[in-house]
């Protein structure tokens, strides 16, 4: 049986970097502040620099360009660099580097360059960050060729999905939603720990709705499942944590149990991943769906600093309840006008 021992998000995501780090001399670390005695904002890599040394967990200037720049060029070296882009917004300035080479070199040179960087970023509403701070852009990088795209719920999985990309032969996004730093402790194996890229958990069986999330909204689909047992509805929650690539057998498999589906994220509902995934499930099971696909995601709009407003910008239990509801309502009265 695996040992595991109660960690704080960050905890588990500074503990996979130490046993990368330890495991693998390729590995080195890039970010602002990163070394100590900060150990990062999060305090993700705090303690690192003084067991490793500051040539390979290195503080940088602020500069995202420099960052994916340097840890690009490291790449192609034969290193594995893991950079930090403190704040997901950030992606913005270096997103040339990530768009047009991390994510295309493999390709450009006919599969002889691969490019082995992970970037992790912050990312996500609840902290009153402010608009500028506080953004889910996965949508963006998973409409990139060539990037892979991973969202941890918990911290086991943060710290097997960060191992996982670490040591993948091609650039992979961590998207670290910043509430998760710091929510309750819970269980993570001790030691070398790999979740696999591309496999959705089923945290949760059901028979009558499927509710496909990811990260933070994977607690608050198991909340809504929790309300709608109360009222009868039994409902399957899927985490994806990948979304490139994406479990696509999972998700389908499921919902062509239950006949109906609800996907759901932080991003604004304009064109952010559910749009991907109701597509996905649309194209393949149309006929079997006794409903549309719903979809519940933030308003389209910038996030909010006032603490009343982003609670009310955040997607919720009470969110998921209503689109399930009124999926299920719609799909009696489909089958209620076809007798």
């Amino acid at each position: 049986m695996t040992e595991t021992t109660p960690m704080l998000g960050f905890q588990a995501l500074g503990s996979a970097l130490d046993d990368a780090l330890g495991r693998d001399d390729s590995v080195i670390l890039l970010g602002e502040d990163i070394a100590d005695p900060s150990g990062g904002v999060f305090k993700v890599s705090a303690g690192l620099s003084s067991k490793y040394g500051t040539d390979r967990v290195r503080a940088t200037p602020i500069s995202e360009q420099a960052i994916i720049g340097a840890a690009i060029g490291a790449a192609i070296g034969g290193m594995k660099p893991v950079a930090e882009i403190m704040l997901m917004d950030f992606l913005a300035v270096c997103m040339d580097q990530v768009s047009n080479h991390a994510a295309k070199l493999r390709y450009m040179s006919g599969g002889q360059t691969s490019v082995p960087i992970t970037i992790r970023c912050a990312a996500g509403a609840g902290m009153q960050f402010g608009a500028q701070h506080s953004e889910m852009l996965e949508a963006w990088l998973t409409h990139i060729p060539g990037l892979k795209v991973v969202v941890p719920s918990n911290p086991a999985d943060a710290k097997g999905l960060l191992t996982a990309a670490i040591f993948d032969p091609d650039p992979v996004i961590v998207v670290e939603q910043s509430l998760l730093y710091f929510a309750p402790p819970q269980p993570v194996p001790v030691g070398h720990h790999v979740v696999p890229l591309g496999v959705a958990a089923t945290v949760r069986a059901g028979s009558d709705i499927t509710l496909i999330s990811y990260g933070r909204q994977v607690h608050e689909a198991l909340a809504a499942a929790e309300t709608l047992a109360a009222d009868g509805v039994d409902a399957e929650v899927i985490d994806l944590r990948s979304l490139v690539p994406l479990d696509e057998d999972t998700v389908l498999a499921s919902v062509a149990r239950t006949r109906h589906a609800v996907v759901v994220h932080e991003a604004v509902r304009r064109n952010g991943f559910g749009a991907e995934l109701a597509a996905m499930i649309s194209e393949n099971l149309f006929d079997d769906l006794g409903a549309p696909v719903a979809r519940v995601a933030g308003p389209n709009t910038p996030i909010p600093y006032a603490k009343v407003l982003e609670d009310a910008f955040l997607p919720g239990r009470d969110d998921i309840v209503a689109a399930a509801t009124a999926t299920l309502a719609r799909s009696r009265a489909v089958s209620g006008a076809r007798r």
